[in-house]
């Protein structure tokens, strides 16, 4: 019985939840169509749910518990980095990611994932305050994307890579990934920036274009296994279980970048996915998804290629790799202090032209 009440009385702290927060959130107001912000608020095909400028930082933090157009890309990012957080929790239990630098690189793919998903809830939370800070909350997601690209070269090459793919890229892998990072930065702050006086698809193939290059350099270790396995077919997919991981993150990855590059379903019936349904929304979505599994094939790459990846990196090389994650990550602000700059700049001419 005692157990029983204990139940009754969360079941009903739990039903007081709404009220509460409605209670919390008395005067916010409602969300406005897209003829009633800017125009470089307004997504494609998406009419109505966006949310009002210049209000209090208050309202856009509370707004997470509120129905827009914007609500699922928060939380399905912020769910994902939850996710992240725990999974390095588990690990920790198992993984000495303090004593064993072997280690280290599969902690820059975690610590680098859970960064781009919190940047990225971030700025779709935060980013209709006002033109700046949309601008410099969507440069942060943008950083989050690019130490991301890093650190799954980092897992890619350490843990993935076969010996003779390495022959072939060792001198050369990792300063071109940094070089990749940095550039998809750039490309897609300046893309940005750009909003106004570049055609859409120029922006797009500025900010996609170098994402797809780290892309594909970043992944081609795992590229590179899974063609050998192809070619020797002999040995059963079971023998080695992160190539099942591999292969989902690398079908989640590209499903992703469909829905990132072609606004589904919402361009077939525009205004009705204004809330739930986005191609962007399923993007997210199959991100995480993407990031989750090649956590999860990068430890089982930890564990099971020990031998390997013992034998083709050098001591010192986990150090390195790390070192030069903190070195991409500070360039990649640079970048985007950078081009906050410029939008200052563009703003504050603009005010003294009226």
């Amino acid at each position: 019985m005692a157990t029983i009440g204990r139940l009754f009385i969360n079941l009903q702290q739990v039903r007081q939840v709404p009220r509460i927060l409605t209670e919390a959130t008395p005067s916010m107001p409602g969300t406005v169509l897209d003829s009633e912000v800017p125009v470089y608020f307004r997504e494609t095909h998406v009419h109505t749910g966006y949310r009002p400028l210049h209000q209090g930082w208050r309202y856009y933090f509370l707004s997470m518990f509120q129905r827009h157009n914007e609500t699922v890309n928060v939380w399905s990012h912020l769910v994902g980095a939850l996710l992240v957080l725990e999974k390095l929790g588990r690990l920790s239990e198992t993984v000495d990611f303090a004593g064993d630098p072997h280690a280290w690189p599969l902690l820059v793919l975690l610590l680098s994932s859970w960064a781009y998903m919190t940047f990225s809830a971030t700025a779709h939370l935060l980013g209709s305050k006002s033109e700046l800070c949309h601008y410099a909350f969507f440069f942060l997601d943008y950083v989050g994307v690019a130490q991301y690209q890093y650190g799954s070269a980092a897992v890619h090459f350490y843990y993935a890579v076969e010996e003779d793919w390495h022959t072939h890229v060792r001198t050369v892998f990792m300063p071109v990934a940094v070089l990749l990072c940095c550039l998809s930065c750039l490309g897609c702050c300046y893309g940005k920036y750009q909003n106004h006086t570049l055609p859409t698809w120029v922006r797009k193939v500025g900010q996609v274009m170098p994402s797809a290059m780290a892309y594909a350099w970043d992944t081609s270790p795992v590229f590179h296994r899974l063609f050998s396995w192809l070619l020797v077919k002999g040995n059963a997919l079971s023998d080695d279980p992160a190539l099942a991981f591999h292969c989902g993150q690398v079908g989640f990855f590209l499903c992703s970048a469909f829905f990132f590059t072609h606004p589904l379903p919402e361009r077939w019936f525009p205004g009705h996915f204004d809330f739930l349904g986005q191609g962007h929304q399923i993007f997210h979505v199959l991100l995480v998804l993407c990031t989750l599994c090649q956590i999860q094939a990068s430890y089982l790459d930890y564990v099971g290629r020990r031998a390997l990846y013992t034998r083709l990196h050098t001591d010192g090389a986990a150090e390195l790799f790390a070192g030069t994650y903190a070195f991409t990550l500070l360039a990649c602000a640079g970048i985007a202090v950078a081009m906050i700059r410029k939008v200052r700049q563009l703003l504050n001419n603009r005010d003294k032209s009226k």
